[in-house]
């Protein structure tokens, strides 16, 4: 071969490799831009049908309603049965209080109930005493009624005969005057009946008082026995102890903060997300939760309420926007959201931590135009 013809063959094999690379490159070009194409409708149909009914925030914690434990009463502390981060049971005894001085206040309205009862029966005892004097006095009354009836009977028979001489004036007046004997008798024992009844009167309101000191004592041993009863304060449910402050042979005032329960039960999250993120957020919506601690896991929920009012109104000192220079600021909303979790899962899930709530609202997918068409026609109405 000649100088000449390996020159033209090593020039024709030099532009043949840049050809092929040049097609090679526009082949991955078109399979990228295709791929890229159904990447992009791919997920252009995904955010349309799912992704852009997903509301979700950062600004979301782990809550729960926790249980003050304070005494009712106040008193030293005798003992205390639990440890800081224990687990306990509903109805558990957590602290009890020295409740001498309460069981001594109960024995004596305990005493005082007795005597009230011992007056009582004295009460009606005299009561059924002074029946018997009334019925005596009524058979007195009706005795001296029977005996001046008598006697004016007699004068009535002998005044004829005395007038005509048959019977003498002394005997006349001597029974005119067994007849005044007799309705004086007669007078006195309608008094003695008069006064026999209104004694009784007067002890059956001492009777009525008596039984009025029943029940007054009744009401202050219900008060000591409810006061010793309070010496023990149990857990008002199942949880674990926190922030527990109280020590034994301390002196507690009555509502001190002893100790903090969580309730295990209870746990909850709240979201607080933007206004603009409302529009489609309803109660019963399914949620997922991402909480921090936890990477990877997701955690069913829902949607349980809203807030009935912004952070900001909410807040020590609410922003007064009718004065001053006014800036516009998204509000937050406070949604609760029900975790719906396994027993193990609820026990990992403290108070406090960080938690990322995307609800989907995809339930709630006409309520813009339904809300529009409503506010319309009452506007229509309004018009008229």
């Amino acid at each position: 071969m000649s100088a000449d013809e390996g020159e033209s063959a090593h020039a024709g094999t030099t532009q043949t490799t840049p050809l092929l690379k040049r097609r090679g490159a526009r082949l991955i070009v078109i399979v990228l831009g295709v791929l890229l194409l159904i990447a992009g409708i791919f997920w252009l149909i995904r955010f349309e049908s799912f992704g852009q009914y997903q509301e979700s925030t950062d600004d979301a914690f782990v809550q729960t309603d926790a249980i003050v434990i304070a005494p009712k009463v106040q008193g030293y502390i005798d003992q205390v049965y639990v440890t800081d981060n224990q687990e306990v049971k509903a109805g558990q005894p957590l602290v009890r209080i020295d409740s001498r001085d309460y069981s001594a206040q109960a024995d004596q309205s305990r005493a005082q109930i007795a005597l009230a009862r011992a007056a009582a029966q004295g009460a009606d005892a005299q009561i059924a005493e002074q029946q018997a004097a009334i019925e005596s006095a009524q058979a007195d009354l009706q005795a001296a009624h029977s005996s001046a009836a008598f006697a004016v009977a007699e004068v009535a028979r002998y005044r004829p005969l005395a007038a005509t001489g048959a019977e003498t004036r002394e005997k006349l007046s001597a029974l005119q005057n067994d007849a005044a004997q007799a309705r004086a008798k007669a007078a006195a024992a309608q008094a003695a009946l008069t006064s026999a009844q209104r004694r009784i009167v007067f002890l059956d309101s001492q009777a009525g008082q008596a039984r009025a000191q029943i029940e007054a004592a009744r009401a202050q041993f219900a008060v000591a026995h409810t006061n010793v009863e309070a010496t023990v304060l149990r857990a008002g449910a199942a949880g674990r102890i926190g922030n527990k402050t109280v020590q034994q042979g301390q002196f507690v005032q009555a509502a001190t903060r002893l100790m903090t329960l969580v309730p295990s039960s209870s746990l909850y999250v709240e979201a607080n997300f933007k206004e603009t993120q409302l529009k489609r957020m309803r109660i019963g919506q399914p949620v997922r939760l991402e909480v921090d601690a936890f990477p990877g896991v997701e955690i069913r929920a829902r949607v349980a309420s809203f807030s009935p009012g912004t952070g900001a109104q909410f807040s020590i000192l609410p922003p007064q926007n009718a004065t001053g220079n006014f800036t516009k600021i998204v509000q937050r909303v406070a949604v609760r959201i029900a975790i719906d979790a396994s027993p193990e899962t609820r026990r990992l899930l403290i108070p406090g931590m960080s938690v990322v709530a995307s609800v989907d609202t995809r339930s709630a997918k006409g309520a813009e135009a339904l809300i529009r068409r409503d506010q319309e026609r009452h506007n229509a109405r309004a018009g008229k």
